[in-house]
């Protein structure tokens, strides 16, 4: 039996032995291969990838969220979404307010220099996710996003 695509990428001298685990190998592989190259393009504009994640929330949303809405909306799971929005105010990139009928509620916007921090990076962005999936067609793409999907519908024990 010979070794698979990605058995040969990381060295692997035998086959895997279950295909659970060359999947998971393969789906983490793949993020950090894509991650390697995005940091770049938020680097530039001075934003982490959760950073990007919030703004890219905010403005889809078109008006100011709870901090826990937001957190709960995040692409990859944060900790501490508090410090990550800290991070984002000292930027003057976001703005916080309490809720007026619920003071333990914080709500966060985006600001107009974040909204056009955010649209500068909108055109590199389309055109690098443009570049690194132009090999597959569109039926694959969502061929692609249906399993994906699926992967994370994870049963509960």
């Amino acid at each position: 039996m010979s070794r698979s695509g990605l058995g040969r990428e990381i060295g692997k001298k035998n086959d895997f032995e279950r295909v659970e685990e060359e999947v998971l190998l393969n789906l983490l592989r793949t993020n950090d291969q894509l991650q390697f190259r995005f940091l770049p393009l938020f680097r530039e504009h001075g934003l982490t990838p959760s950073q990007y994640n919030v703004l890219r929330i905010l403005r889809g949303e078109g008006r100011a969220l709870p901090c826990l809405d937001v957190a709960s909306r995040m692409v990859t799971a944060v900790p501490g979404i508090t410090g990550l929005i800290d991070r984002l105010e000292a930027q003057g990139l976001v703005v916080r307010g309490r809720c007026e009928s619920d003071r333990r509620v914080v709500f966060v916007s985006i600001t107009e220099k974040g909204q056009a921090l955010i649209g500068r990076i909108d055109l590199p962005l389309q055109e690098m996710q443009r570049s690194l999936l132009d090999h597959l067609s569109e039926t694959e793409l969502r061929d692609l996003i249906r399993l994906l999907e699926k992967v994370r519908r994870i049963p509960e024990p």
